[in-house]
């Protein structure tokens, strides 16, 4: 296993000197950094930035990092994260009756490639309960109604707590969250069957067949209260003809909406995508 890292992701209004505040705290700490990316938008006047070292030889425990960041990141009027590379977060993947990208994260976690653990699925439908048997996944069946649905979120908040939950996929849950839900737990990546903005919401297959479309696409974004409007992560697209009906659509959109998913939950876990207003930086 390599050695641990720490990664600092800060945003900040642009200044002179950044670079060098924040690498000579990490210097001056001992520390070796290893990645270093940063971008500035000249539109929102905001510096942001991804800076990796190894923890081998730093100066500082880790609970005194970010203590000790802080007093240098007040002064900048920054907003910054900590976070650490051997710290395994925890997902609850959330489904409806489409299995495909449900099988695909949990096949590419048991294959080394997300360093998350999976101890939780939730669905609306109970169909899926087989799959999470088979890999030994807690399941649970929790169907949604527009008279329960208030008493329903709070059943599955209550299960994010009690499995200790960090992130949540929604890997084709076709279900809407409400406001409520998102301001108790906003850590939720969602993908969406069509290159947004276009063709948000339902069915959007076969709008995209009824315009006669060229190109299909996928899209990974955070949820927020708006519908498909968050902050995007991943996309992709595929080319397709006339001579492709609405199944065919759907097969190839399938396809992207396996990788689309994939990377944007390998780019979260990997503390490469900071967030500012509705946009993201993907530190790649």
């Amino acid at each position: 296993m390599p050695s641990p890292t720490a990664t600092l992701l800060v945003s900040c209004p642009d200044q002179r000197g950044l670079v060098a505040k924040i690498a000579s705290f990490i210097y001056a700490n001992g520390g070796n950094i290893i990645h270093a990316d940063q971008h500035t938008d000249f539109t929102a006047g905001l510096f942001l930035t991804r800076i990796e070292w190894q923890l081998e030889g730093f100066n500082l425990p880790r609970e005194l990092i970010g203590p000790a960041f802080n007093a240098i990141a007040q002064p900048l009027q920054a907003n910054w994260q900590l976070l650490f590379s051997d710290t395994v977060p925890r997902i609850a993947i959330w489904v409806s009756r489409q299995d495909h990208c449900l099988f695909d994260l949990i096949l590419r976690q048991k294959a080394g490639e997300l360093n998350a653990e999976i101890p939780l699925i939730i669905s609306n439908h109970e169909e899926l309960g087989a799959i999470a048997r088979q890999f030994n996944i807690d399941f649970h069946h929790i169907p949604i109604a527009k008279d329960t649905k208030a008493a329903q979120e709070a059943k599955q908040l209550e299960l994010l707590r009690q499995y200790q939950i960090d992130l949540v996929i929604l890997a084709k849950y076709m279900q809407i969250l409400s406001s409520e839900f998102i301001a108790h737990f906003p850590q939720v990546i969602n993908i969406h069957h069509s290159f947004l903005p276009a063709f948000a919401g339902a069915n959007p297959y076969q709008r995209a067949y009824e315009r006669g479309v060229k190109i299909i696409g996928a899209t990974a974004h955070y949820v927020t209260a708006d519908l498909d409007e968050g902050p995007i992560i991943e996309q992709d697209v595929v080319r397709v003809s006339h001579r492709d009906d609405v199944t065919d659509l759907i097969r190839k959109g399938k396809d992207l909406e396996r990788i689309v998913l994939a990377r944007a939950v390998r780019l979260h876990l990997q503390n490469r995508v900071l967030v500012y207003g509705n946009r993201t930086v993907v530190f790649a």
